[in-house]
């Protein structure tokens, strides 16, 4: 199966094997066919891309990244991952070769000072790598960051924009300098732009005073074409180049699909028989099966405020909690709370059970040979929850990665015309 994708004036074919439902077409059947996959691809010609990813988790974003840049012809090379969680690194490097994994903090592997707020900002010497494993990676193509976002989440209300982690946004913008990285990309939530301590535009600031052009915008995965509705804030910076500040968005709009049904990415997984940890869904309590038996046997997808815990039963507005999915829609966005009633939308709207980590893994867009659970790596049900539902949807790592490639591309053709 062969998709077409357009940069600049080029146009680059990327195969993958037929392994679609075969009633669709275009990109549904492409993107069907990536999640289906058993087989990693592994590519083993064109141009290296060495990439750094902080923050990186369980891999999400580098997928869509790595997915994007084979996409035009090119290899992508994991030269570092970094992540406090070293077991999450694990599964990065088992799924994408990462050459090395660095379980720190990022605050604590560059030297910079910032100088003023906001687009202000500039740094008062030049930031410095000071770890010595990081240090030595070589050239750095592209950096790749999403710091953590729980202190900009409305899920958060306690600590909303002012948890401490928000200057881990500022830290990423200062390594991705220090590291002399071509292109950078920075993931988090949309309202990570209501930051107490104005850590975007702080960013932002320090970006264009090193150099770099910088486009920021939101982007929605099921206005991409996922069968998810997700939300991320993402920031490009270009080195050495013009962005308005409206390329990102622009740029995006020309990926643009329709949202896709629940059905389409785990139709396939109604009944698998299999037991291993991915493909169960938890063991449930006894007041939430009849829960589940309640919201079946009345053909309902919401739970009437009656049948809720006694905190719930004055009326609630989280009235996805305890919901049940519709197939032929697009699923909320999926969280760590995947694995419980109480935290969402997340009971089968088919089988009278929640959805299993590898349904919410396929919802996120990892394919099928991206495994969580690799020979080696004592895996729980808490890690799969965490790290499936932490992750950054890959398709919307796809779309940075090509807007980044666009950029480049454009650079290129701009510097060639005057020549």
């Amino acid at each position: 199966m062969t998709r077409t994708v357009s940069l600049g004036g080029r146009s680059f074919e990327t195969e993958l094997p037929n392994a679609t439902d075969g009633t669709l077409e275009g990109h549904a059947a492409w993107w069907q066919s990536y999640l289906r996959n058993k087989d990693k691809a592994v590519r083993s010609v064109g141009p290296v891309v060495n990439i750094v990813d902080a923050f990186c988790g369980s891999g999400g974003l580098a997928l869509g990244v790595k997915t994007a840049i084979e996409a035009i012809g090119k290899r992508a090379n994991f030269a570092a991952v970094i992540d406090t969680d070293a077991v999450a690194l694990d599964i990065h490097r088992a799924n994408l070769g990462s050459r090395r994994c660095i379980s720190s903090s990022v605050a604590t592997l560059v030297d910079f000072h910032v100088v003023g707020l906001g687009e202000d900002a500039k740094f008062g010497y030049k930031p410095e790598v000071v770890d010595d494993a990081l240090a030595s990676v070589g050239q750095v193509d592209m950096f790749i960051a999403g710091p953590p976002c729980q202190g900009h989440s409305n899920l958060n209300n306690h600590t909303r924009r002012q948890d401490p982690r928000n200057d881990l946004y500022v830290a990423a913008s200062a390594l991705g300098v220090a590291l002399g990285a071509e292109t950078i990309i920075i993931e988090n939530v949309p309202t990570v732009l209501n930051s107490h301590s104005n850590v975007v535009s702080t960013a932002v600031g320090l970006l264009k005073s090193s150099g770099y052009g910088v486009s920021m915008g939101v982007l929605k995965a099921d206005e991409l074409g996922s069968a998810q509705r997700r939300n991320r804030h993402f920031l490009l910076a270009v080195r050495n180049r013009n962005l308005s500040d409206e390329y990102l968005t622009e740029a995006a709009a020309g990926f643009m699909e329709n949202p896709l049904p629940l059905s389409w990415a785990i139709g396939d997984l109604l009944d698998t028989g299999s037991t291993h940890l991915v493909d169960t869904s938890p063991t449930l309590t006894l007041v939430n099966s009849e829960r589940i038996d309640y919201l079946f046997d009345n053909e309902l997808y919401d739970l009437p405020d009656a049948q809720r815990p006694d905190c719930h039963k004055n009326g609630t507005t989280y009235t996805a909690v305890y919901g049940r999915l519709q197939w032929d829609k697009s699923a909320p966005t999926i969280t760590t709370g995947f694995g419980t009633p109480g935290q969402g939308r997340y009971i089968h709207p088919l089988r009278r059970r929640l959805i299993t980590p590898h349904e919410a893994a396929r919802l996120q867009g990892f394919p099928d040979w991206f495994d969580f659970a690799p020979p080696g790596v004592a895996v729980k049900r808490k890690h799969l929850t965490k790290w499936i539902g932490d992750a950054v949807h890959p398709i919307l790592g796809y779309t940075m990665g090509l807007c980044a490639a666009l950029a480049l591309l454009e650079a290129e053709a701009a510097q060639e015309a005057a020549a």
